[in-house]
């Protein structure tokens, strides 16, 4: 974005004034609700933020198309829309606004298991159609029924308390949920084969992702008791369609009711549209006034703090800190990216980093913070050195792509300092480490160099010469820097043990070119040099 103008921002799906509102008192919004994915990737070359419901598919290709896209906003809680991989790779947040329709999804779904439990819309076409058919619409209880919920996220959790408002026993399957969490809501957990076999009323509400791609499919249904009714407000593709069918056409599953399809809208022929058994609404669950008001307000917000470089709560691909933290964990950010790029610049040129190594003792370990903010903000500055486009979004994906394995360690314990992080890259079978810590919130330190223990300011040049430590090389090589103009600001020298390799760290005001690193590594006992840029 030229500084002179303001961002500009593409919706592509409805979303509410609400929240146009905001979005447009920020920078400058274009709607373009229903356009083909080709004109999509024409269009989107000129905007900073799309916006999008799950109307609009934003592809690979479109994301590729979009050279000035920072941040891509779902006005809801799944995006499946979206690939988020490559928006990933790209470097370009993606949000959503989780908890906007939450409530309304919960209402959609306890109304259709009472829709399906007591036939409703069926009644309802059959009256106004001359009928007055009662003995054909029996329907059953939910009362001392066994409601099973798969998945007990935001929507699960809400759907489960309303039906233990109805009266319902409520058993669910997560395996991210404890079981003292679950009894707080008064829900039984089970393993999933328990679920479908104890249930009577069967309720999905997990993301649509490939482990959860056909959960349920014929086998599952065949686990199910004979009569069971099945309910998805969640996403198609959840339950096999095909296998639903043939469930239902055997009399395995009394009914099931849907908002969600694998196609959207189905196709015309599609027998759940037929099959008296099965009650459809054409993707309802978050088409509420106050859901729709609220989805718009919060991803303009989102979209806007992240066109701002603030700090968002709902990024789907990125680590999230609360922003009482932020002055805590911004230190820690700034002495990681030094680490990183200091690291980086160790390394011979011609070297293949295999491993990259971050340990976190004492404090920084103990943080109530996800120490991969901190390990992201390593990598990118690492990363920085050999690639473009590297930022905290894409930092840990472009490692993969490189071959780099990440790995990070936590220890309590550690001596002389309060918190120390050391960065330890494998490089053709060679180890390097750098450590570092804060003396104070704006005062970080690398305080081991190679193993030498030193402290040093990470900040401007800095020469850092290994060498046998013997008398005669750190007057010489000072004496060389000063007879071609180049003062030095600040001095550590770092050893092992007397005579043995040394480490000399030098802060030093401008650059030194290749002639003069040339003529100090003809210093005797002069091991190795190299300048870095921090």
């Amino acid at each position: 974005m030229n500084k002179d103008n303001k961002f500009k921002i593409l919706i592509t799906d409805h979303l509410s004034e609400e929240g146009i509102k905001n979005l447009r008192e920020f920078g400058d919004v274009d709607i373009q609700v229903g356009v083909s994915e080709e004109r999509l990737k024409e269009l989107i070359s000129d905007y900073d933020a799309l916006i999008v419901r799950s109307g609009t598919k934003v592809t690979r290709e479109v994301i590729e198309a979009g050279t000035r896209l920072r941040v891509i906003g779902r006005a809801g809680v799944g995006v499946d829309n979206i690939d988020v991989e490559a928006a990933t790779e790209r470097g370009i947040m993606v949000v959503n606004a989780p908890e906007a329709n939450t409530i309304s999804a919960a209402e959609h779904t306890i109304g259709m298991l009472l829709s399906l439990s007591r036939n409703i819309p069926a009644a309802n076409q059959s009256l106004k159609s001359g009928e007055w058919a009662r003995k054909k619409y029996m329907g059953v209880e939910v009362n001392a029924k066994v409601l099973g919920v798969i998945g007990l996220g935001r929507v699960g959790t809400e759907v489960a308390k309303r039906a233990k408002g109805l009266g319902m026993q409520v058993v669910a399957y997560d395996p991210f949920i404890s079981p003292e969490k679950a009894s707080e809501i008064g829900v039984t957990l089970l393993s999933f084969s328990d679920v479908l076999s104890t249930s009577d009323f069967i309720t999905v509400h997990t993301p649509l992702v490939k482990a959860t791609y056909h959960l349920i499919g014929k086998d599952e249904f065949e686990q199910m008791k004979r009569g069971v009714r099945v309910i998805n407000c969640a996403r198609g593709g959840i339950i096999d369609e095909n296998a639903l069918v043939e469930a239902i056409k055997s009399g395995k599953v009394a009914g099931a009711a849907l908002d969600v399809f694998e196609q959207e809208p189905p196709p015309a022929d599609s027998e759940l549209l037929h099959l008296e058994e099965v009650v459809v609404t054409p993707h309802l669950g978050a088409s509420t006034e106050e859901a729709q008001k609220a989805a718009a307000i919060v991803i303009a917000e989102e979209v806007i703090r992240a066109l701002n470089n603030k700090p968002v709560r709902n990024a789907v691909n990125m680590i999230y800190v609360e922003e009482e933290l932020l002055n805590t964990v911004k230190p820690y950010l700034v002495l990681a990216e030094k680490l990183g790029l200091l690291g980086a610049q160790l390394i011979e040129e011609s070297h293949h980093v295999t491993e990259f190594n971050v340990s976190y003792e004492g404090e920084v370990g103990m943080m109530n913070i996800d120490t991969r903010l901190i390990t992201g903000a390593m990598l990118k500055s690492f990363l920085s050195r050999f690639t473009d486009g590297v930022n905290y979004i894409n930092a840990w994906v472009m490692a993969k792509k490189f071959g780099i394995k990440v790995t990070e360690s936590k220890s309590e314990g550690v001596e002389n300092f309060s918190s120390l992080i050391t960065l330890t890259t494998v490089c053709n079978g060679t180890k390097n480490s750098v450590s570092g810590t804060l003396f104070g919130k704006d005062d970080p330190r690398i305080v081991k160099l190679y193993n030498h223990r030193i402290d040093a300011t990470p900040t401007g040049f800095m020469l850092i010469c290994s060498f046998v430590d013997k008398p005669r090389v750190i007057g010489p090589v000072c004496t060389i820097l000063g007879d071609h103009g180049i003062n030095i600001a600040g001095m550590q020298v770092g050893r092992e043990k007397a005579g043995g390799e040394a480490i000399m760290v030098l802060n030093v005001d401008s650059s030194v070119d290749t002639a003069i690193m040339e003529e100090i590594k003809k210093v005797p006992n002069i091991i190795d040099v190299k300048l870095v840029k921090l």
